[in-house]
This record gives structure tokens, C-alpha cells and sequence, in this order.
């Protein structure tokens, strides 16, 4: 049995089928998803979200141990939808970023680039905020929301698009009738395979591994990225536990063999692995909590629409987490299409016409392919550890790090505050 919050229903005589109405029907209730949902509502459209898992399995502390980074532009988006507030004090600001070529057991390079705060003077670089937190969040601000229905757990089963509208059939048997309906299921979306939109994707021979870090030292929100020869090696702020303990997040990319044997190894073996890797900066770790690990890929659909259907998020496009835009580009779809929807609706026009879709995929399918371009490129540099490509990579380094304009521009581009934005990211009211 679905659990719903009813907006907006017709009538249905005793077995017949229940039909609803709404503006759009959401397919997948994780954190884009979720966000659209909130972004809709506060613009005051009805949105029925389906997910496939219960809320409260969703939100039990084991579901994902994942951590997510927020730049500064995205920040602006959770400030726009009203989800900010209910965040901040989870959040833990980036002040410093240290990108470093590594070299496990032997002598670290002595070229790196430090991106400063200050430099900038527009706040934090980003925050690191816990996927779980970003879930709670959401969900308890859509329950504040009028016009929002969520079914979980339940599925979409059938989806009829046609031009006049659609129709979304669900498991427990509901019908719902939306002018839209978006696809934000992840990378193997159903709704996207059903559309017969094809994708372009590939398997990197890597792994990536995830878990929280307990360290001696503070980490005055410094965010590490090493570069090692099987893949980046990330150690991300998070805020104090309430016992005051200092923590990070752990993103270790790694040969597929080798992370099966860490995952296999008792905690204490594996935090020594992790010390081998990053050395003593935060004096010495020791892992809280489980451990995740999962194959990474590279993944962008030809289309990011069909008649009535729109993809964000991971149903569009999965990227390398070198450098932790996935969140982000899939916050920008979602500021992108809530503003194309909502523009056109102030029109009274329709929202899911072609031209509102056709306004959503030009917008954001560049940003997108380049961000995948660059995550690819940069992890095929810097994944080897071949004398020459190393020499030219620490050059690089230093380059950066002794050009203050061109860093700068680099510091601009990771916060998310480069290219044709979203009002939403730029800090506008949608």
C-alpha cells in the first residue's frame, strides 16, 4: 500500500479505478527528485512523487553513507526552494581545497594547487553535507507543502505520453494525469529505456569506495584530493559528531581487485590503508560506520527528452566523481527545467509542450557533456603513474597555483558560478 498526502483527485465509484490529477508526476524519489519536487511545489505546481522504497527505509541512517558536495551555486538553489535552512546547521563549509599528485609510500610531490576562500571573498568554496541529512531535509519540507503527494512505496508501471497529455499507471493501481513527467529514476531509468532513448556509456576498471573517517586532528574545512596512480583519492570536511569527534568523508577510487580486498578487510586494517595513502595531516583515522563500494561509470543519454517526458539527474547522465560535480549538474537540471516550466506556466501556456522540453535539453545538454568531458580526461591523466605524464601534471600544478587569475576562474568554475545559469544558482527567485 502506497502511502500518500491527496491534492487533488476525481471521484471513483466502488472498483473502478482511482484517478488523479497534478501539473507533474516525478518517477524516483532520490535527491533529484526529490529536489524538483520541492522547487515545483514552492512555485506553487501539484507534484506526485512515486518511489519505489518506503520513506522510512529511506531514511534510516544505513540506506546511504554517502556525503554530497554543495558548491556555492547550488547552495543558492537549496536557498531558492527553501531547503537551506533546514541544512545549514549539518553543513560543513569548504574553506580550503589542497589538489596534490600522490605517490603511495614514497615522497609526495612538492607541486600542488591550494584554492583559498578568501581568494574570492565570496564565502565557502562549497559544503560537504550527508546524503542522509539532504534526504531528511527534503522530506520534511515537502510535507509542509501544498500540492504535493508522495507514493512510496510504489511504482510506475505504465506511462502513456500522447499530445494532449499523460498517464501514469502505478503498481498499487492508481492512475495519475499530469501534463509532464519527469524521469529521475538514475541511470538505469526505466522510464528512459521505455522511451527508447539510447545512451552512450562505458565501465571504468575502477571502483570507488565510500565511508566516514574519524581522525585526531581538526580539519579546518579543508577538502584533500590526492591523485594516485589507480584513481583520486578525496578526503572531504564534515561537521563534529556530537561527541565533538572530527570526521571526513572517504572518496577512494581504486583497481576493481584491489577495493574488493579493502572492503574485505576488518575496519581497523582498512583505516591503516587509508593512513598509507594520505599520511598524517589529521594524525591518525580510524572508520565509523559501514562501508560502501560500487562500480564507477561513465554514462550521458542522446536525448534528454521525449513528447511529455523530461530526464534529470542520473536518468540523463553519470559522470566520474573526480571532482564531485555529480550532484551539482544534477541540481542545475533540476533549476533549469523547474525554470522552463515555470516561465511557461506564468504564460498559461502548456508544460509540457515540446518547446518547454526542447528550451530544457539545449540549456543544459553542453554543460553537461562538458563537465563528463572533463571528469573523463582528467581521470585518464592523472590514473597512471608514467614518468613523463607525471612531470607534465606537477608543471601543471605549479602553473596554476602561481596564476592568480586563472585560479581564480578555476576556484569560479568548481563553485558552480561559471556558464549560462539557472536564476535559481545565480541566487534569483525562480
Amino acid at each position: 500500500m502506497s502511502k500518500s498526502r491527496s491534492f487533488s483527485e476525481t471521484g471513483s465509484a466502488p472498483g473502478q479505478t482511482e484517478i488523479r490529477q497534478c501539473d507533474v508526476v516525478i518517477s524516483g524519489g532520490g535527491l533529484a527528485g526529490l529536489t524538483l519536487a520541492a522547487a515545483l511545489s514552492s512555485a506553487g505546481l501539484e507534484v506526485a512523487l512515486v518511489d519505489a522504497q518506503a520513506p522510512e527505509k529511506v531514511l534510516a541512517a544505513p540506506f546511504d553513507g554517502r556525503a554530497s558536495a554543495i558548491a556555492a551555486g547550488s547552495r543558492h538553489i537549496l536557498e531558492g526552494i527553501g531547503l537551506w535552512p533546514l541544512l545549514a546547521d549539518t553543513a560543513e563549509p569548504i574553506r580550503d581545497i589542497r589538489v596534490s599528485d600522490g605517490r603511495m609510500d614514497r615522497r609526495a610531490s612538492p607541486f600542488f594547487v591550494h584554492y583559498d576562500s578568501e581568494e574570492l571573498g565570496l564565502g565557502p568554496l562549497g559544503h560537504i553535507v550527508e546524503n542522509r541529512d539532504l534526504r531528511l531535509a527534503l522530506h520534511r519540507l515537502l510535507q509542509q507543502r501544498e500540492g504535493f503527494q508522495l507514493h512510496a512505496p510504489d511504482l510506475v508501471v505504465e506511462a502513456r505520453r500522447e499530445a494532449g497529455g499523460a498517464e501514469v499507471r502505478l503498481k498499487s493501481g492508481l492512475v495519475i494525469r499530469a501534463r509532464l513527467v519527469v524521469a529521475a529514476e538514475g541511470r538505469n531509468s526505466p522510464l528512459r529505456q521505455a522511451a527508447g532513448i539510447s545512451v552512450k556509456s562505458w565501465q571504468y576498471r575502477q571502483s570507488g569506495l565510500v565511508c566516514t573517517l574519524e581522525h585526531e586532528r581538526p580539519h579546518h574545512g579543508v577538502a584533500h584530493e590526492h591523485f594516485l596512480p589507480n584513481g583520486p583519492f578525496a578526503v572531504l570536511p564534515l561537521r563534529d559528531d556530537e561527541a565533538g569527534r572530527h570526521r571526513s568523508s572517504l572518496v577512494w577510487t581504486e583497481r576493481p581487485e584491489l577495493a574488493e580486498r579493502m572492503m574485505a578487510l576488518e575496519p581497523a586494517d582498512f583505516a591503516r590503508e587509508v593512513q598509507r595513502r594520505f599520511g598524517d595531516t589529521l594524525g591518525s583515522f580510524s572508520v565509523t560506520g559501514p562501508r560502501w563500494s560500487y562500480p564507477l561509470s561513465l554514462m550521458h543519454a542522446r536525448h534528454y527528452r521525449a513528447t511529455r517526458l523530461a530526464l534529470v539527474g542520473d536518468a540523463a547522465h553519470v559522470i566520474h566523481p573526480i571532482a564531485g560535480q555529480g550532484f551539482n549538474l544534477g541540481l542545475r537540471d533540476v533549476a533549469a527545467l523547474a525554470e522552463c516550466i515555470v516561465d511557461i506556466r506564468r504564460l498559461g501556456l502548456d508544460i509540457g509542450s515540446s518547446s518547454v522540453l526542447d528550451r530544457y535539453e539545449r540549456w543544459r545538454r553542453f554543460d553537461n557533456m562538458l563537465l563528463a568531458g572533463i571528469t573523463d580526461g582528467l581521470n585518464r591523466l592523472f590514473s597512471n603513474d608514467i614518468p613523463p605524464i607525471r612531470l607534465a601534471r606537477d608543471l601543471g600544478f605549479a602553473a596554476v597555483d602561481r596564476t592568480p587569475r586563472l585560479k581564480k576562474f578555476f576556484m569560479r568554475h568548481a563553485m558552480g558560478l561559471v556558464g549560462d545559469l539557472p536564476r535559481l544558482t545565480r541566487g534569483d527567485p525562480l
